[in-house]
Formats: C-alpha cells, structure tokens, sequence
C-alpha cells in the first residue's frame, strides 16, 4: 500500500458536525486530524484497559500465596521483644 493513500469517509451530519465541533476545540487542521486524533486515543485507551486487566489478574493470583506466607511469618514479628 502506497503511503499518503487518499480515503474518503461520508459521515452522518450529527457526526460531522461532532467532527467539526472537535476540530474547532483541538485546534486541528483538518477532519483527518481529529479522526487520527481519535484513533490515537482509542488505541492508548483500549492498551490502558488491557494492562489494567493484567495487573489485576496478578495481583489475584498471587494474593492468596502471600497471604499464607505473611502467616508463617507472622510469628516472627514479636521475636526478640523481651
């Protein structure tokens, strides 16, 4: 595919006017521009929620193991107080 390819997208009004309103507040150049703009955040958003769903996940796995590992060292935290 040969870069700076031309596309042409015909949108609905009411997202047209949605594009507009964006490019006017994002102090965008063009159309094309709000939409990379749009596509850049989607893409950095749905990779916040997949690394999200990673941590989570670990730190379920490992919860139950470092609970029965702080209690056989619970007994330790006292030693040598006397």
């Amino acid at each position: 595919m040969k870069s700076n390819t031309k596309s042409s997208v015909t949108l609905p009004a009411e997202e047209l006017r949605l594009v507009r309103r964006l490019k006017t507040r994002l102090k965008l150049k063009s159309n094309v521009d709000v939409v990379r703009a749009g596509l850049r955040l989607l893409s950095e958003t749905t990779e916040r929620e997949a690394l999200r769903e990673q941590f989570k996940k670990a730190s379920q796995e490992t919860a139950a193991s470092c609970a029965a590992d702080l209690s056989e060292l619970d007994h330790l935290a006292a030693e040598g107080l006397d």
